[in-house]
């Protein structure tokens, strides 16, 4: 099989100080044990071994003081990983100064916001992330956590009007656009076309056949490959994605066209 290009359009890293913790703690919000540190190091380790040559990577801010330090520190890493990343920011909708944030966020050079709705504890519909939609909308794709059975803060009937609304507003849904309730947001969101997703933390739950089916649903221009490091080992996760039936030119789109267009990687 031909050797394809890789980004991974869906990487958490943390300060190595506190790496390890942070791993661990989303781990426990999703009852699975991370199986690495969420070091910059790590990932690049065990990225080089996976073939994965370029990483966006996130991280999110649980309070609004966090998002100018974690910005900061997705610049920081950017500028020094010597082209092998691009950086999201964080934004809060608690924040004071939300167009200041996504001001400084664009002002560091970075090419797109992450979100998450059940650790930040926000509704994707709730009118307070209205703004930060409208300050997005047209300027900067958001990566948005997507999905999950237990709470009602990401779930796709929160995901449509704001999809309704915002037409111009590029949405990458992670983990197939709802994690743990896949076929349920494939059904109600596949019609979007400013809708993406990503196959992060997606394709140890779900056959190989069954994967393909959800994707297929989106499209493969409407596909992004993504780890979920550190939940996940990059190696696992780039054998589990080629044994999906897909063809060389599905997989070049899923695995490097799609993330290099919509977060302007060159």
């Amino acid at each position: 099989m031909e050797k394809h290009k890789i980004i991974d359009a869906h990487c958490h890293i943390y300060p190595d100080k506190i790496a390890q913790k942070a791993s661990a703690h989303t781990g426990d919000f999703y009852n699975i044990s991370p199986l690495l540190d969420g070091k910059i190091s790590t990932l690049l380790e065990h990225g080089e071994k996976a073939g994965i040559e370029h990483f966006v990577v996130q991280s999110v801010a649980t309070t609004p003081c966090q998002v100018s330090s974690i910005n900061n520190f997705i610049a920081d890493s950017v500028a020094q990983s010597n082209g092998k990343f691009t950086g999201l920011g964080t934004l809060h909708p608690d924040s004071d100064d939300i167009e200041a944030d996504v001001n400084e966020l664009i002002g560091l050079g970075l090419n797109g916001v992450k979100l998450h709705p059940d650790i930040q504890q926000f509704k994707i519909d709730d009118y307070r992330m209205l703004k930060i939609y409208e300050l997005c909308e047209g300027r900067l794709p958001i990566l948005m956590h997507t999905g999950d059975s237990r709470f009602d803060y990401s779930n796709p009937n929160r995901m449509k009007p704001i999809l309704d609304i915002y037409t111009d507003l590029t949405v990458i849904g992670a983990h197939l656009g709802g994690w743990s309730m896949w076929e349920e947001a494939t059904e109600n969101l596949c019609k979007y076309k400013n809708f993406y997703v990503d196959c992060s933390s997606s394709l140890y739950a779900l056959t190989p056949e069954k994967a393909k089916e959800l994707i297929m649903a989106y499209g493969t221009k409407r596909v992004l490959f993504g780890t979920d490091y550190p939940l996940w080992e990059p190696e696992a996760e780039t054998a589990r994605f080629m044994q999906l039936e897909l063809s060389e030119y599905e997989r070049e789109d899923i695995l490097y066209n799609n993330a290099a267009k919509i977060f302007n990687i060159e």
